[in-house]
Parts: C-alpha cells; sequence; structure tokens
C-alpha cells in the first residue's frame, strides 16, 4: 500500500496560514499519525492537495516534508475508517424517513440533497470503502424513492433494488433448507420463517448446499431461492420478499443481523447477541435444539425493538 506522508511544522506567527492548512487537511481526509504529521493514500489527487498545502506553509514561513512511503501495516488503514461518520449520516437519514411523511414535498427535496450532498462528501475521502458504505447508499436510495413517490407519485420510479415480492399464502408448510451448524444470518432467517411466513414449515440441515432436495426451499448459500441480494443479506432478501419491512422490530433486527453477518454499521446490541448465540452454538450439538434456543431469544430481542428500547437505555 502506497502512501505519502505529509510533515509541517506550521508557521507559529501566522495563524491564517494554520487555518488554511488544517481546514485543507481536514477536507481531504488526511490521517494524524502525531502532531504535525498527516498521511494519505498514495493517488495523483491526493498528491496535487499535499503539495499545494505544502508549498503554502513554506510560503507562510514554515516547514513541510513530501515522502513517500509503502507499508502493508492494518493500522494504517484503520485510520481511514469512516464507519463513525457513516453512522451519524445514517441516523440523519433514519431521521428524514421518519418525518417524510409529514414532510412536504419541497422540504423534503431539500433535505434530500443536503444528504445527498454529505453522502458525496463522505464517499470522496472513503479510501477503502467498505460494507457500512454500502448500507447508507441504500438507506440514500430509499429516501430518493421516498422523495419522487411524493413529489411525482404517477411517475414510474427506477428498478426496486429490493427482491420481488412473493405471496405468504403460497409459502405454506413447506420444507426449508440451509446449511447445518447455522450461525447468525441461518438461525435469525430461520426465526423469521417460523414467525412470519410460514409458521407449520419444518426446517432441514445440509450437510453440503448439493443435498437440498428438490421440492425445499433453500436459504443462505449459493443458488438457495433465497440468499443474499445485492447489498441484502438472507434475513432482508426474505423480510423484503414478503412485504414485512414495515415493521419496526423486523428493520432493527435486520439491521442487527446485517452487521453481524457481514459489517457495516454497527449496532449497540450486536456484542451481547453475538455472545449469546455463539454460547448457544457451542453447547447444542442439535441444531433443532439451537434453533430453538435462539428463537426464544430472537422473540426478546424482537419485543424490545418493538417498543423502541435501544441497548443504550
Amino acid at each position: 500500500m502506497q502512501m505519502l506522508l505529509l510533515i509541517l511544522s506550521l508557521p507559529t506567527e501566522n495563524a491564517t496560514a494554520r487555518m488554511r492548512a488544517w481546514r485543507a487537511l481536514k477536507a481531504s481526509g488526511a490521517a494524524v499519525l502525531r502532531d504535525g504529521v498527516y498521511l494519505l493514500p498514495q493517488s495523483e489527487a491526493n498528491q496535487e492537495i499535499l503539495s499545494q498545502v505544502a508549498e503554502d506553509v513554506t510560503l507562510a514561513g514554515g516547514q513541510a516534508h513530501l515522502l513517500e512511503s509503502a507499508s502493508e501495516d492494518p493500522a494504517l488503514m484503520a485510520l481511514f475508517d469512516r464507519t463513525a461518520d457513516f453512522q451519524r449520516l445514517s441516523q440523519d437519514m433514519d431521521a428524514c424517513l421518519a418525518d417524510a411523511p409529514a414532510t412536504a414535498a419541497a422540504d423534503l427535496a431539500r433535505l434530500v440533497r443536503k444528504l445527498r450532498k454529505a453522502f458525496e462528501a463522505l464517499v470522496a475521502i472513503d479510501f477503502f470503502p467498505g460494507e457500512a458504505q454500502r448500507q447508507v447508499a441504500g438507506r440514500l436510495e430509499d429516501l430518493e424513492r421516498v422523495l419522487r413517490a411524493k413529489d411525482a407519485p404517477d411517475e414510474p420510479g427506477p428498478r426496486a433494488r429490493t427482491p420481488v415480492r412473493l405471496d405468504r399464502a403460497e409459502y405454506q408448510g413447506r420444507t426449508w433448507a440451509t446449511r447445518r451448524r447455522p450461525w447468525v444470518d441461518r438461525l435469525a432467517s430461520a426465526w423469521l420463517i417460523h414467525r412470519f411466513i410460514d409458521p407449520a414449515g419444518r426446517f432441514l440441515w445440509l450437510a453440503a448446499p448439493a443435498d437440498c432436495p428438490e421440492d425445499a426451499l433453500g436459504f443462505d448459500f449459493d443458488g438457495a431461492a433465497f440468499s443474499h441480494t445485492a447489498e441484502l443479506v438472507t434475513f432482508e432478501t426474505l423480510v423484503h420478499s414478503f412485504a414485512l419491512e414495515a415493521d419496526p422490530g423486523l428493520a432493527r433486527m435486520a439491521r442487527l443481523v446485517h452487521f453481524l453477518d457481514v459489517g457495516g454499521l454497527p449496532v449497540a446490541e450486536a456484542p451481547g447477541v453475538e455472545t449469546l448465540l455463539a454460547g448457544m452454538r457451542n453447547s447444542l450439538t442439535d441444531d433443532d435444539a439451537l434453533l430453538a434456543a435462539a428463537s426464544g431469544a430472537f422473540d426478546f430481542l424482537y419485543a424490545n425493538f418493538l417498543n423502541g428500547v435501544t441497548g443504550s437505555e
């Protein structure tokens, strides 16, 4: 990984030059290794930004040294982690979505434009993009879709990123199959199926996906009827497929499962839930017993989420 290292000695008597350098470095997304030492991934654009800062500081009477370095230290990449920034932006988007039904179209459009601008500015300095960026991009799509529906309800929108809608009545008393020794996404998906989609369904635990019977509904493996779709994990795919996303408790569950399965925006309850499920999985060798135990935990968690209680309260 090629890096640019800018070492500055700022002029003590020129507050304007110091502030100008600080603002430029902050806008660039530079990481601070220590006072006067700044780091950015190597790129033509970043080279130009740091060269300009170095020149400006030198002309103002300070000293500047721009160096190139190669490093594979994961700690350096961690300095550019924007997850917390995306989390704050996501919370602003959630508030906007919650208020959208009561907000005038013109006011909503202004808010969405502001959020889009903030998102694009953050993306510009997210040098190692990951799940958090993808999640917030999806949240922004949701907001823009709500805005289009409010502003021009008769106009067709772009193809939805969500799976095709299915009728629950056609999915009753079925056999659902997934890989054995289930973990978070498979356990939560099985709980969702049993509680909200097919209460009479039974589960088959597969040694390998190839063992899935033709008449069974597979989930959470390649080629399954229900699995990861675009940026959605299997639990979210099932929620959207069966039109359950309006349930606030399931919406909170979906964020939790997404984070535990693929990362992204942190969820306060995640460490405790992961520890609890790990204890169950290590203690119970029978997958039916494991699902029964996990389902009890999910029931209580769902009830808590449905009442709007967070892990921080």
